[in-house]
């Protein structure tokens, strides 16, 4: 397929990751935007809610209940609503149920949604919907019970550095978390590797506002936000679970894991600083020589030099995630210092770059980007 064009429906095209896919895939050579909703602006052309997508030549934005599934032909949906109010509609994307759970006033009947699709898209969602393994787990943290179990048994999580495979064969995927992105990426292969504790490991993480999604909301007005730092979450985030189902993986036994975020005063970006034991007489050159085995072919991470520490601003607007290593003044300790966009590798570039994998296509395309400095 990688001569042809892919037809793509984006859902939620309203918000910042909605908004990061369309300027991601406006430069994708292999790349058709067929369809964008969008409930409340439904009727607008994209580059009235979004100047700066201007001259791109984008259908308007539709509500969901508007799409004519029978006749608009597409191969892949990325998901971009809210947590919560996806399960429903990628169960009727996928044929399997008819019925609308969540909310039956936006989405009254998702089976007559999708009535006469003619073929269902592969699904690439950008929500939490579908992250969690465990659906009791997902009860316990989001609220509500999983409405699509059956699906949450073949949906893959897309940590596309770790599950191609997975992904090239896939017809639902979840992306990650722009938290768990950046502890899972250096993470993974010391616990693989047996080099560190699994029962000490710290992360304290830093986000910019854009990852609180577009929504108006009280905490993420300039006034709260802005000349300060504060944590949130604490002990209760929902991507704790996330990370430790991933890392359990990894570890081969049960884990837990301090995880605490804090906002920041910035639009883009994460910055995860991660605290970890040595393991089986590792030191922390053999941390850095497994972790630079691991991405050596990687084209999206990469260890900075020894002794130089990433910043968010070495990695904006880009799809890389940069790793720093450092020897703790604690004896027997390591810190580990990731960086990575929120909205690209942590959302939409990560989203791009499980489509290319889906697809047989070059995983970089769209991708190219280097980050804007200053």
């Amino acid at each position: 397929m990688s001569s042809s064009q892919i037809r793509i429906g984006i859902l939620g095209a309203s918000g910042y990751t909605g908004a990061e896919l369309v300027r991601l895939l406006s430069r994708h050579p292999n790349a058709e935007i067929a369809m964008l909703t969008a409930d409340s602006h439904a009727g607008q052309a994209y580059a009235e809610v979004f100047p700066h997508l201007a001259g791109l030549n984008l259908p308007n934005l539709i509500s969901i209940e508007e799409v004519e599934w029978a006749g608009v032909e597409l191969d892949v949906v990325f998901c971009g609503m809210p947590h919560g109010t996806t399960q429903e509609v990628i169960a009727g994307l996928l044929h399997e149920t008819g019925h609308s759970l969540v909310d039956e006033v936006m989405y009254e009947s998702t089976a007559d949604i999708v009535a006469g699709m003619p073929s269902a898209p592969r699904v690439i969602d950008l929500s939490a919907d579908f992250r969690l393994t465990d659906v009791d787990t997902y009860a316990t943290w989001y609220g509500h019970e999983h409405l699509a179990p059956d699906l949450q048994g073949e949906a893959v999580y897309g940590l596309t550095e770790f599950a191609r495979a997975e992904i090239a064969g896939s017809r639902l995927v979840a992306c990650p978390g722009c938290y768990p992105t950046g502890a899972l990426l250096p993470l993974v292969p010391l616990l693989q590797a047996g080099q560190i504790e699994p029962e000490d490991i710290i992360i304290d993480a830093k986000s910019g506002v854009t990852g609180a999604g577009r929504a108006a909301k009280q905490g993420s007005l300039y006034a709260e936000v802005g000349e300060g730092i504060h944590a949130y979450g604490i002990g209760k985030h929902r991507h704790g679970p996330e990370i430790e189902q991933e890392l359990s993986r990894a570890a081969g036994q049960p884990m837990a894991v301090n995880f605490t975020p804090h906002l920041m005063p910035m639009n883009r970006g994460i910055l995860s600083t991660i605290y970890v034991r040595y393991r089986n007489g590792a030191e922390l050159a053999d941390l850095r020589e497994t972790l630079a085995a691991r991405y050596s072919e990687e084209p999206f991470v990469q260890l900075t030099p020894e002794g130089v520490a990433p910043a968010t601003r070495h990695v904006r607007g880009s799809n890389h995630c940069l790793i720093g290593l450092f020897e703790d003044r604690l004896p027997g300790r390591a810190i580990i210092v990731s960086v990575l966009d929120n909205l690209v590798k942590g959302a939409s570039g990560q989203a791009v770059q499980n489509m290319n994998v889906m697809f047989g296509l070059e995983e970089t395309l769209g991708l190219q980007q280097q980050a804007l400095f200053p």
